[in-house]
């Protein structure tokens, strides 16, 4: 017997959709997550994917996430949406605002969405992927529980705080999507390393001391490790002023873990620009990406962001997604 089984992407929409529904989520916010637990397995980040979906409705039942909350939009701004996510889902309050923010971008040129209350967002770039695919250049930042201490120090006071940006391209799809941490490795990596009772490649995470280690559960209780030294702090630094200082939302210092039951919600935040490059360049945005596009692909070898994701979703529509049995278990106690 293999330790893993295929599954079509509407296979895996579906398991997710009644796992989080028999957990206690409507369906209106089981949807939207669902949805994007497919679309993150499509891209290969199996690590957000539907390995997640076992602590989404443990925390719905244990009431880290209110899997019944009614997002709130307000416009305190023409060119501002605010949405607050009553401690529900972040994927449903990112519909909502994105109803409102891809119109205001388009007709002003520019707009933000500020998010609070909320909880983890998955996978950043899937969402400014949407942004991009309505044709705008899509930029979002998300807090997260404090795991990276700050240069010189052994205490986490910020976290992985990823940031993505993704710029529309000729064919419906991303011409380039960036979507990284501000760590070395997303810390549910080095989480899934130690499930699975794997060693992390030294690099990864730090002891309680801030020295190097490859033990995940020790790497665990002591901090990520930031990407490029203190320049990722710096990254970090950014992405909790826009995302939870410009939102209201938590600082990662005061917010409960994203895994466990330790804590309640842990009311983190996200924020999104939207730019109409038209309104900016003309017709001179598409040609400059596609010249800068086509300088690295004209290179043997050489890596554009979001490539990987393109190839790899393309492969898993046709031959479908392997995925773990231990993951497939855990979910069926859900069900």
């Amino acid at each position: 017997m293999t330790d893993t089984q295929t599954l079509t992407l509407a296979e895996i929409e579906d398991l997710s959709f009644r796992a989080l529904v028999a957990a206690g989520t409507s369906e209106e916010n089981a949807r939207p997550l669902a949805q994007a637990t497919a679309a993150t397995e499509a891209d290969g980040v199996a690590s957000h994917g539907l390995a997640y979906i076992p602590i989404y409705c443990e925390h719905v039942q244990c009431g880290k996430v209110d899997g019944l909350a009614v997002p709130v939009l307000s416009r305190p701004k023409p060119g501002v949406v605010a949405v607050d996510a009553a401690t529900g889902f972040a994927h449903s309050a990112i519909d909502t605002g994105f109803e409102a923010l891809i119109p205001a971008a388009r007709e002003q040129g520019v707009a933000v969405l500020a998010i609070k209350n909320s909880y983890n967002c998955g996978v950043l770039g899937y969402h400014t992927y949407r942004l991009a695919q309505a044709g705008l250049v899509g930029l979002g930042f998300t807090n997260a529980p404090a795991s990276i201490a700050p240069s010189g120090g052994s205490k986490p006071v910020v976290g992985t705080n990823p940031f993505s940006i993704a710029a529309p391209g000729p064919d419906g799809e991303p011409a380039l999507l960036i979507d990284q941490s501000a760590s070395t490795i997303a810390k549910s990596e080095v989480m899934k390393h130690a499930r699975e009772g794997k060693p992390i490649p030294v690099g990864w995470a730090l002891d309680a001391d801030g020295n190097p280690t490859t033990d995940p559960e020790v790497g665990l209780k002591g901090s990520m490790a930031p990407s490029g030294g203190y320049k990722g702090v710096g990254v970090a630094l950014m992405v909790e002023l826009m995302a939870a200082a410009l939102t209201g939302a938590s600082l990662g210092i005061n917010a409960s873990p994203f895994s466990g039951t330790v804590g309640g919600p842990p009311k983190t935040g996200q924020f999104f620009i939207a730019i109409d490059p038209t309104t900016t360049a003309s017709c001179a945005f598409e040609t400059g990406v596609a010249e800068l596009v086509g300088a690295i692909r004209a290179q043997e070898a050489a890596h554009l962001p979001g490539d990987g994701r393109r190839t790899k979703r393309l492969s898993s529509r046709q031959s479908g997604v392997a995925v773990s049995r231990a993951t497939l278990d855990k979910i069926a106690g859900f069900l």
